[in-house]
């Protein structure tokens, strides 16, 4: 059964860290890209410097993604921290000014999967947001296209106890670049569930709770995520947020054999109380795709991940974030 968007008109296109699929993620060269490559909006994972100053990565900690492991004069800003509950290993940026983070170089994050695209290291710098909504807005100027913009505020809580906050900068920022209502091209969201509340009451910008399959909110621990999708649970985000962002298991999951199941029924049930759903992350890689929508047993290779968007798009979703922009605006348009 075809089940339509809230809107009733095709599902958007988020391109998940930009074309990360095809370029090392959160880069400049990744979210020109994802532009080219008809994304509806691009994706920033934000962070903050020790200065203050918001940068797109995937998390604060950046030996995955950089080459800050390789620097010498950083080898002492090494440190052990615990974040969300969780002890993490490495460089941090909140430790980096802006000036240094930007004598680094980005690193494709997956290189045993993406070879291809560690042919890129060590050619991108670290983008600023301002960067990146500076991006867009030339891409505007000159295909008369507008991009969206879809924000995540990582870690808000522990950055907050740090006294860097992502509010400020980022709610003026996106005014000053044209992104600061319900009718603009612009989603923020947030694993976190104070961060959305404050911001509700801070903005007119459309915002999405993310859910992932297990676990809760970093910063409610008495709160789960099975519990918040819930009828009442809907209900309840429904109160400060515009959408829901949940891990693509969630609506559609996988028999024991790691084929695509049957619809789970959460788009409906979003829908019912008149949230959004954006799930996340669709990747053409068999490695991540559902048993029946593989090509065969290297992991490398590509499989059919048009089809595996084609069975969200008749679940009814609103969006998806996908490293492979391309062909998810192949399969939904």
């Amino acid at each position: 059964m075809q089940v339509t968007t809230l809107s009733g008109g095709p599902p958007i296109i988020i391109a998940h860290r930009g074309a990360s699929g095809e370029r090392p993620e959160h880069t400049l060269a990744s979210y020109q890209l994802a532009i080219e490559q008809g994304a509806d909006f691009i994706e920033p994972d934000l962070v903050l410097t020790g200065d203050g100053i918001l940068v797109a990565r995937h998390e604060n900690e950046i030996s995955e993604t950089t080459d800050v492991a390789d620097r010498p004069e950083f080898a002492a800003r090494k440190a052990t921290k615990m974040i969300d509950g969780e002890s993490h290993e490495g460089w941090f940026t909140e430790d980096f000014t802006l000036a240094e983070l930007k004598t680094l170089r980005a690193r494709e994050r997956l290189p045993e999967l993406r070879a291809a695209n560690a042919a890129y290291d060590g050619q991108f710098e670290i983008p600023t947001f301002e960067e990146i909504l500076q991006l867009l807005q030339q891409q505007e100027q000159q295909s008369g296209r507008r991009i969206g913009v879809y924000p995540e505020t990582k870690h808000p809580s522990y950055f907050k106890a740090l006294g860097l906050d992502h509010d400020e900068p980022m709610l003026k920022l996106l005014n000053q670049y044209g992104y600061s209502g319900k009718d603009d091209p612009v989603f923020i969201q947030s694993f976190e569930v104070g961060n959305l509340k404050g911001l509700h009451k801070k903005t007119e910008i459309r915002l999405v709770q993310l859910v992932a399959g297990e676990g809760g909110p970093p910063d409610d621990q008495g709160l789960t995520y099975a519990a918040m999708l819930t009828t009442d649970g809907l209900a309840a985000i429904a109160g400060y947020a515009d959408g829901l962002g949940p891990s693509k298991d969630l609506v559609i999951g996988r028999n024991l054999l790691g084929q695509l199941g049957a619809p789970s029924g959460l788009v409906e049930a979003a829908h019912k109380v008149g949230l959004l759903v954006h799930p996340w992350t669709f990747r053409r890689e068999n490695y991540f795709l559902p048993t029946d929508f593989k090509s065969g047993i290297d992991p490398r290779e590509p499989g059919d991940l048009e089809g595996e968007v084609r069975a969200f798009v008749a679940a009814g979703v609103d969006g998806l974030f996908s490293d492979n922009p391309d062909l998810a605006a192949a399969a939904i348009r």
